[in-house]
């Protein structure tokens, strides 16, 4: 298994190279140095909530509240800049991931204590967070003008010509590496998405298992809630509406299996960028807006397809390896 994502990824990084190539002979402009940068910033937020929703797919779980969990954090923390803009910026970090992670943990406590299908309490969630944010806002928006200088800091600083919020995904992905490869929680998550029952024989507790992955969820979105509100300089209900669509689509084309257990960093972060490359490249190509969205979904359909043709191809092959064994036995 670890054979074919290595494959995957290979194949993901080869047919991004030949996007990028293809793009920009079309559009010269889309080759620049500019354009693959704002690429990677613009994209940002994406591989942070694709990382993360990684890690709560690995266990066979879904959470459809990240988006809503974004949206109603950096409502939260706008509110708060709003009465008190002289604060930290760290106090907005530290507030922003607390918020998050309690929300994370909310859908983690009901999907492990209650044994209550993910998609229905994520389902759930999401609409109870989004309302929550007309019932604490009014249904107003909170503008920039609102927010003081200190909240909108963070993501205008730029590392290298990146902005902070890419340097922050670079950061949560060494950190999703490390918690998936070195850590006992992190190879419990695949032993439960692989095999629940055996994983329980071997002493994984699967409720503390999902309630990590939920945790870490909510967590992320919760920071992705404030950097977002900060670097757009306006907090509203409609936030990243549909947003959590677009961060399972990154994960499966990046080789995560909805079946769970199976999904790495890397492919995570190249899926996510094959998608930022699209969103990006066809305004770039001058493709009408009218088409972009069914361009976009087609192309994701597309590559759902063959992940899901190529995750198929390995069982394909015992049959006939068990039928040869069986004819050597009987002989």
């Amino acid at each position: 298994m670890k054979r074919l994502a290595t494959y995957r990824e290979i194949i993901l990084a080869a047919i991004i190279a030949v996007m990028v190539i293809g793009i920009s002979i079309v559009a010269p402009a889309f080759g620049t140095r500019d354009t693959f940068v704002a690429v990677l910033n613009d994209t940002a937020f994406l591989f942070m909530m694709a990382l993360a929703q990684m890690i709560v797919i690995l266990t066979r779980g879904i959470d459809l509240s990240v988006a809503a969990n974004l949206a109603l954090t950096g409502m939260l923390t706008a509110m708060v800049a709003e009465h008190h803009p002289d604060l930290p910026i760290i106090v907005f970090v530290v507030l922003s991931t607390v918020i998050g992670l309690g929300l994370g943990l909310i859908n983690g406590g009901l999907v492990a204590a209650l044994q209550i299908p993910p998609i229905v309490v994520t389902l759930g969630t999401l609409a109870v967070f989004r309302g929550m944010i007309v019932v604490i806002g009014g249904g107003a928006q909170v503008d920039g003008a609102n927010m003081g200088a200190n909240f909108q800091l963070l993501p205008k600083l730029t590392v290298f010509g990146l902005s902070s919020i890419f340097w922050i995904a670079v950061l949560i992905a060494v950190a999703c590496w490390l918690f998936l490869t070195r850590t006992r929680p992190g190879r419990g998550l695949y032993a439960v998405g692989c095999n629940p029952v055996a994983a329980r024989y071997c002493g994984i507790d699967l409720g503390r298992q999902q309630l990590i992955a939920y945790a870490i969820s909510g967590a992320v979105a919760g920071l992705s809630g404030y950097l977002w509100v900060a670097r757009y300089g306006v907090a509203y209900v409609e936030i990243a509406t549909g947003y959590e669509l677009t961060v399972i689509a990154a994960c499966v084309i990046g080789g995560v299996s909805i079946g769970g257990g199976v999904g790495s960093v890397a492919g995570t972060l190249l899926g996510a960028l094959f998608i930022g490359l699209i969103v990006n490249a066809l305004p770039v190509m001058q493709v009408s807006p009218f088409w972009q969205m069914a361009i976009s979904g087609a192309v994701i359909l597309l590559a759902v397809i063959i992940n899901a043709r190529a995750e198929a191809r390995p069982d394909k092959l015992i049959l006939p390896r068990a039928r040869r064994e069986a004819a050597r036995v009987g002989a």
